[in-house]
């Protein structure tokens, strides 16, 4: 199984996974809308597609590619995704739509489309990065959070449908990891909250994101590449895998306190 596609490959965890999984001798396509951030990668014999992950056409695209270049997708890593954060009742239902296009909807596409190659081959591995946000909640960040408590769920059947096949499903859990996430969450929650009714808080959330996104505050990229390229190795990878600043401790304790203790613990940060 050694043609992987890393989606979302442009920069942060997706990018840092491509180089990982090319200094370990795989076939690695990249596919990300911004072409010219990963020509490092292609300079590293990383393939290179544009692949806007809400866009049909490009996915079928991708696919073909692949499967013309070499017969099939045996490992696909879905790291497409962004989020952004802003109060619900600030943030529009297209807004909103849109975050689940690109977190769920685009990435389950790809993931059909990959399918009928590792059925044929009864062999395969589908890597979803989802988030330590996947089994938590924090203020602001309700879509966001919808988009990757649906990725666990569906991830978690999807892992059940196609154990007969011999592919296996696993759940990749970040915690805060130094990338374009705090940048790009803080400028749009601004904008949407920044002045209405949940200013306040707004306000609070972006300072206690830019502590936390900091220099040498955030563990680095290459942790996560690091807990994929061991995935792909295990003859047995397990279910999930969490790894970064804040993810086992902050699900632990979301696992163990009721909903108001944990309510009261996170919100005293803020």
């Amino acid at each position: 199984m050694r043609t992987v596609l890393v989606t979302g490959a442009s920069s942060g965890m997706g990018k840092a996974t491509a180089k990982e999984l090319l200094e370990e001798g795989y076939t690695v396509y990249v596919a990300a809308r911004r072409l010219d951030k990963m020509r490092d990668l292609q300079e590293l014999g990383a393939i290179l597609l544009k692949l806007d992950i809400a866009n049909e056409e490009d996915i079928v695209g991708t696919v073909n590619r692949i499967t013309a270049g070499h017969g099939g997708i045996d490992t696909l890593i879905n790291d497409a995704g962004f989020g952004t954060y802003g109060a619900m009742e600030d943030t529009s239902i297209a807004d909103a739509r849109y975050r689940f296009e690109v977190n769920l909807f685009g990435l389950a596409r790809l993931t059909q489309m990959a399918l009928p190659y590792m059925r044929q081959r009864k062999a395969g591995k589908i890597v979803n990065i989802s988030s330590m946000g996947g089994k938590i909640y924090t203020p602001l960040g309700s879509w966001y959070h919808a988009t990757k408590h649906a990725l666990e769920g569906w991830s978690d059947c999807l892992r059940l449908e196609l154990a007969p096949f011999g592919i296996d499903v696993i759940i990749i859990e970040p915690g805060v990891i130094r990338t374009e996430f705090g940048d790009v969450l803080m400028g749009p929650m601004l904008e949407r909250s920044g002045s209405t009714a949940y200013a306040e808080l707004a306000h609070k959330v972006a300072e206690a994101t830019r502590d936390s996104y900091q220099a040498g505050a955030a563990s680095p990229p290459s942790l996560i590449a690091n807990a994929i390229a061991k995935a792909l190795k295990a003859k047995r990878p397990r279910t999930r895998y969490a790894a970064g600043r804040y993810a086992k401790p902050m699900m632990a304790v979301r696992k163990w306190l009721g909903d108001r203790a944990f309510d009261k613990a996170l919100m005293s940060r803020f």
